[in-house]
C-alpha cells in the first residue's frame, strides 16, 4: 500500500511539472506580412507592414519570419532614427539568407527595413512593439514613420538570438494556466488520498 502511495505521489508530481512547463511555452512564430513575402509593398497595398503589425500582439519568446529571395533582398534591424530616415548604414542586425528568423528576447520597440537601397523609401519597413513584463506596450504607428512615438534615445539590442526568456521576477501573477493546473492537481491529489 505504501509503495502504491509513493508511486501515485511521484506520478502526480511528474504530471504537475509537465503541465507547468507546458503552460510557460506559448510562443508564436509570425510570418511577416502573412501571405505576402518580405518585399516592396504593391501599389494596391502600400501599407502592408504597418497594417500587419497593428493586427498582431507580440510577446517575449515570439519570433518573426522574413521570407524573401536572398539574391534580391535582405532584412536589417535598425534604430528608430535610421528607420525614420531610411538610413541603412550601421544596422543593429543584418540578415540575408531569405529565411530570416528574428527571436524576440526583450520587451520594447523593434525597427526593421530592407537592406537594399531604395526599398525602405518604398515602405518596405516594419515597426513592432513587444509587451513588457507588466503587460504594457507601445502602440504601432498608424501608416508611416511620422506617426511613430518620439523617444529621446534608441533602445539597445545587444542580444537578439538566444533562449526563450523567463518572465520577469517582478511579475505579480504567473497566469491563469498555472492556476488551473494547481487547482486540478490539488483536487486530484485529494481524491487519490481519500481513496488510499
Amino acid at each position: 500500500m505504501a509503495n502504491l502511495r509513493s508511486l501515485t505521489k511521484n506520478f502526480i508530481c511528474a504530471c504537475q511539472l509537465l503541465l507547468l512547463l507546458q503552460a510557460k511555452v506559448f510562443c508564436s512564430q509570425y510570418k511577416v506580412g502573412d501571405l505576402d513575402a518580405w518585399g516592396i509593398p504593391t501599389s494596391a497595398n502600400p501599407q502592408v507592414y504597418a497594417k500587419w503589425s497593428k493586427n498582431h500582439s507580440f510577446k517575449l519568446g515570439d519570433s518573426l519570419l522574413f521570407l524573401y529571395p536572398p539574391s534580391q533582398d535582405s532584412v536589417i534591424q535598425v534604430t528608430e532614427q535610421s528607420y525614420n530616415s531610411c538610413n541603412l548604414k550601421d544596422p543593429i542586425l543584418y540578415m540575408n539568407n531569405g529565411n530570416s528568423l528574428f527571436n524576440i528576447t526583450k520587451p520594447g520597440e523593434y525597427f526593421f527595413t530592407s537592406g537594399e537601397p531604395g526599398h525602405c523609401e518604398k515602405k518596405q519597413k516594419l515597426y513592432i512593439a513587444v509587451l513588457s513584463g507588466n503587460g504594457s506596450a507601445a502602440l504601432a504607428p498608424s501608416y508611416g514613420p511620422s506617426a511613430l512615438p518620439d523617444t529621446a534615445s534608441s533602445p539597445s539590442y545587444t542580444t537578439v538570438f538566444g533562449n526563450i526568456p523567463q518572465p520577469p521576477s517582478s511579475s505579480p501573477s504567473l497566469g491563469f494556466p498555472l492556476f488551473v493546473t494547481a487547482v486540478i492537481a490539488s483536487a486530484t491529489w485529494g481524491i487519490i488520498n481519500a481513496m488510499i
